[in-house]
């Protein structure tokens, strides 16, 4: 059985972000954690989802994709967040999903959860930065652990560079222009790798 539980948790509108999330859980399960891939709940009109061909494929191809909850929040020892960027900040479905921790946070069980993100623009200075900060910003107030890939790993150069978290740019036809599945893939080894860390430094 693995020590180290991993919940890797996106929203997607088109499929960036969920790819992404795809990609950090096959990273987690190569560093030997238990893996939940998990959606938050989509908020949007059904009708305004009906009038978007590609929102509406996109649905429908992840609908057997659990929803997460809080109680897999309290389940996992680490946790990978992916969104896209909303005006310099995360969508309002990931921001809705993480308002509903706070009787978590009140029983103190989001205190040392390890914590990593990852973000998704139309274009390479569209937020996504600043995506990525306004998720650690939130799991400051958790007491939870941030790791960010940093510069660990020559892919995070081959991605972009970005050590907050790995971030791609999209562009007008839905495709990632740099390819990050490498970067995307370390950062879940590492987040994997310290969570491991926290689990034996508490058993000594």
């Amino acid at each position: 059985m693995s020590d180290v539980k991993l919940a890797v948790i996106y929203y997607s509108m088109g499929g960036t972000n969920y790819q992404l999330a795809k990609w950090a859980a096959e990273g987690g399960k190569e560093a030997g954690a238990e893996v939940r891939l998990l959606k938050v709940r989509e908020l949007a009109p059904q009708s305004v989802i009906d009038n978007n061909p590609v929102w509406k494929a996109y649905l429908e191809a992840t609908k057997d994709i659990p929803e997460a909850t809080t109680d897999d929040l309290d389940w996992a020892d680490a946790i990978i967040f992916s969104t896209p960027t909303r005006f310099g900040v995360m969508a309002s479905q990931m921001k809705q999903f993480l308002d509903t921790t706070g009787g978590l946070w009140a029983q103190g069980k989001t205190v040392n959860k390890v914590v990593s993100a990852m973000s998704s623009a139309q274009n390479p200075h569209g937020g996504q930065e600043a995506t990525i900060l306004s998720i650690y910003t939130m799991m400051c107030h958790w007491g939870a652990i941030i790791v960010p890939p940093g510069f660990t790993d020559p892919v995070i150069f081959e991605a972009g560079g970005n050590p907050y978290g790995t971030t791609v740019t999209v562009d007008e036809d839905g495709k990632m222009v740099e390819n990050v599945e490498a970067a995307v893939k370390h950062q879940a080894r590492r987040t994997v790798t310290v969570a491991r860390w926290l689990r034996k430094g508490r058993e000594c």
